[in-house]
């Protein structure tokens, strides 16, 4: 409890025991401070019990912000003014059960994938058992019955022997010759191309911190010691550095990209304890890939080197390091918020003015609602041409739908929070304040998604991304340098583009490596081997 509270509390107690004067004007006085020093406890408390709220939630409740869509109904109606050329709105928008329908499962076994290998074993009758019991002649075969059995075989490592074989001249008695061998992904190095790409598909795909592979390993009778994987993974960054590079500029030629940010602690020998160093995740649209970038803090230098020559939307956080950014631009870059932020904001912000928040929560779940059906109408439209729509047709559907149906509930929900904002009820350090004044002072970046087709209403497919290095991090806690975090944004980048193209990353990487190690690759091979091309081929 804070300082305040109890001193409040404390004041109160005094008052109750000490003698109550005659005069009713000062009763009436001492009644008002009363009532004024409850109503400033009784805030506080509600600010502590939300803050309390927030722990017990982060530490042990669902993550999933979901809310019963017929519960604004359950508080008084709150009503929304009209925007300066319509009608005024009801008390609420209408909410709708946008509640997508999703199909179960059906029940009972499913057929194994045609694409596993079958190992036929025959199971026929003995010889004592081929005879008829009732004539005595010999059974013969008329049909078989086919059942599956799914069995796993573990993975074995195999040491390839490379035979350089030597010539000579006979009559010469000289002139000796040895054959090349294929270059290796490491020269001189002793993992092959398999090996590495399933210590970067386990580490970076699968999360599995490399102690963890080496006890994997060791059951193969293979001792790796962990600072030998570490130079590996060093060295497959450095010879996948070309193909990332390329893939970079791509993504900075597209017309929106999506970023985000998390921590990566990192090891530092002139401290007692590891620093934050910092995780950034750039998505394109026009161009298919998901590249990370390393930088040793959240200054906004490091995005700002990074979407250096970038034109076009921005899809980002309320992050103030970008600010700077969209100015250093001189309108180059266009700032799109995210709705998922601003929304979250008022979901925390139902324990203490319930009613707010959720009149707040009915708004996002009509503007939903509308992304679902513009959703459910382009899958309609590619259904019944039998191919998936063009992407400047989706476009166009996506803005025209948004402006008929998505702006003009803004408009209403725009006036209904400038509303709330100056009623006396809602203080601006309080949970709904702060929650209306993240959304109103970044409206017009909020807004921006109905300007154009290919933006969407929030930054969640940024986020998304961010999730694998959360959960690589649970497993291996930190990067042993700045060089390991870059080494991991490189290979970071790879599988997340992999999972994006549903292509299995091992089988990519193997054969990117292996193509790789022969050196300096020409533009034209060196496209070939991106991600999508990859998944086309």
């Amino acid at each position: 409890m804070s300082t305040d509270v109890l001193t409040n509390t404390a004041n109160i107690s005094a008052a109750s025991q000490a003698p109550l004067p005659d005069d009713p004007v000062i009763l009436k006085r001492m009644i008002l401070e009363l009532l004024e020093t409850l109503k400033t406890t009784r805030r506080q408390n509600d600010q502590l019990h939300h803050r309390l709220d927030q722990l017990l939630r982060r530490l042990y409740g669902p993550r999933a912000e979901k809310f019963d869509p017929h519960q604004p109904f359950l508080f008084p109606a709150m009503p929304a003014p009209a925007p300066p050329e319509t009608a005024a709105p009801e008390a609420a928008p209408p909410v709708r059960d946008e509640t997508p329908v999703t199909k179960k499962n059906g029940h009972g076994r499913r057929r194994l994938p045609e694409s596993l290998p079958r190992v036929r074993q025959t199971h026929s009758l003995a010889d004592s058992e081929c005879t008829c019991p009732e004539c005595g002649t010999r059974r013969v075969k008329i049909g078989e019955e086919i059942s599956e059995q799914l069995d796993y075989q573990p993975a074995a490592l195999f040491v390839i022997e490379h035979v350089r074989e030597t010539y000579a001249c006979p009559k010469c008695q000289g002139c000796v010759t040895t054959a090349d061998k294929p270059p290796a992904p490491i020269a001189k190095g002793l993992p092959g191309p398999g090996l590495l790409a399933q210590i970067i598909t386990s580490k970076y795909g699968d999360y599995l911190p490399l102690y963890r592979l080496e006890r994997i390993f060791g059951r193969h009778g293979l001792e790796l010691a962990r600072s030998t994987t570490c130079d590996w993974m060093a060295a497959c960054a450095k010879l996948l550095r070309p193909l990332y590079d390329m893939m970079v500029s791509r993504v900075l030629k597209s017309r929106l990209v999506h970023t985000d940010d998390t921590p990566l602690p990192v090891l530092d020998k002139s401290r007692e304890s590891t620093r934050q160093g910092r995780l950034w995740v750039y998505l394109a649209n026009d161009h298919p890939y998901t590249v990370f970038d390393f930088t040793p803090s959240r200054a906004r230098d490091g995005p700002q080197q990074f979407l250096a020559g970038f034109e076009g939307f921005l899809h980002a956080d309320a992050f103030a390091g970008y600010d700077g950014i969209y100015l250093a631009s001189q309108g180059t870059i266009h700032e799109v918020a995210c709705h998922a932020h601003a929304r979250r904001k008022f979901f925390d912000a139902r324990s203490s003015d319930a009613a707010r928040a959720h009149a707040a929560l009915g708004w996002y779940r009509q503007l939903y609602g509308i992304e679902k059906e513009i959703q459910d109408e382009r899958q309609r439209l590619s259904e019944e041409r039998g191919t998936p729509l063009p992407s400047t047709e989706v476009e166009t559907l996506t803005l025209a739908r948004r402006q008929e149906k998505a702006v003009p509930v803004l408009c209403q929900f725009h006036a209904w929070l400038q509303e709330q904002q100056r009623h006396p009820d809602v203080l601006p350090k309080s949970p709904i304040g702060a929650a209306i004044h993240y959304a109103l002072n970044n409206w017009e970046a909020l807004t921006r998604y109905t300007s154009a087709g290919l933006l969407a209403i929030d930054n969640n497919v940024a986020e998304r991304e961010m999730k694998r290095v959360a959960i690589g991090r649970k497993n291996f806690l930190f990067a042993g340098s700045d060089k390991g975090g870059q080494a991991a944004a490189v290979l970071f980048s790879f599988t997340s583009s992999c999972h994006r193209h549903g292509i299995d990353p091992f089988a990519y990487l193997r054969d990117v490596l292996d193509r790789l190690a022969g050196g300096n690759l020409p533009s034209e091979q060196l496209a070939a081997l991106l991600p999508d091309r990859f998944a086309k081929d």
